[in-house]
């Protein structure tokens, strides 16, 4: 079975950064004790280092036409099921009794 990937918070990402340069302690020992590995802190340090505002965007925010967008691509999907179930049983109930 599958692992299932773990997700932080943008504001555990930034927490986690911090403590890490404000504590003196090592990398290994941070990340040891919030149980995760440490490439993922060291990333995180990159990328919180490079662009501190748009560090971690979150990935559920999306704009409201993106939004509008994949509600339609729900709806569109249902809507091909519906049309291909009922051609389907258009096909069976025209078949000749036997």
């Amino acid at each position: 079975m599958a692992q299932k990937r773990k997700t932080y918070t943008r504001e555990f990402k930034i927490e986690a950064v911090r403590l890490l340069e404000r504590s003196g302690r090592t990398q290994v020992e941070i990340a040891n004790e919030l149980g995760m590995a440490p490439s993922s802190l060291s990333r995180w340090k990159q990328k919180y280092g490079a662009d501190v505002e748009g560090a971690f965007p979150d990935r559920e925010v999306l704009t409201l036409e993106e939004a509008r967008i994949r509600q339609l691509e729900r709806e569109n999907e249902i809507l091909r099921q519906e049309r291909d179930i009922l051609k389907k049983v258009v096909t069976i109930f025209s078949q000749p009794s036997r």
